[in-house]
């Protein structure tokens, strides 16, 4: 079986602490992770985001509006949709990041909707070490958000500053 990325780190003997994220070494132009499991929006999800984010565009949260409309039924905020998927991929590709740099080219290509399930994966197109910060190198990543029918519902660009590895806090503790 090949070693390819580690999930776990030996704390002890017969003991393992599961790990989450990639070091800036790990990140390979081309490389395709396919985030799991999959998150299937709730109509709870859509009202509750638009009201804590203030979004009044009736399309969201008003049935008797949004059944007017081509869509006929209550349309998914793409600001929850954005925040579901860059959630859906930190596991793998941000949690050990040191700050998000920037979310580009961002495109909701395809309506969302209450019941829909969503898949993520996201495809490393470059990396370069940072000239400022020698224990740091910045990644960027293009995420797609899938939805059970196969279709993309939304693609964005994600730029990280990601700890190099010997250099995240988690390596140095015992956390």
């Amino acid at each position: 079986m090949d070693n390819i990325l580690p999930a776990y780190k030996r704390v002890g003997d017969q003991r393992y602490r599961e790990t989450s994220g990639l070091y800036y070494e790990d990140f390979n132009p081309g490389d395709t992770f396919e985030h799991r499991p999959g998150r299937t929006v709730l109509d709870t999800d859509n009202v509750w985001f638009t009201l804590l984010t203030l979004n009044i565009q009736q399309v969201h949260f008003d049935a008797a509006y949004a059944a007017k409309t081509e869509w006929k039924k209550l349309l998914v905020d793409s600001t929850f949709t954005l925040a579901l998927l860059t959630g859906m991929s930190v596991r793998t590709v941000s949690a050990k990041v040191v700050a998000n740099l920037g979310w580009d080219k961002v495109k909701a290509s395809h309506p969302v909707f209450a019941g829909d399930t969503l898949y993520a994966e996201s495809t490393v197109l470059h990396k370069r070490e940072s000239r400022s910060r020698p224990t740091q190198g910045i990644v960027t990543v293009l995420t797609r958000g899938i939805n059970q029918n196969g279709d993309e519902v939304m693609s964005f660009e994600r730029t990280m500053l990601v700890y190099r590895r010997g250099h995240s806090p988690e390596e140095a503790s015992n956390y």
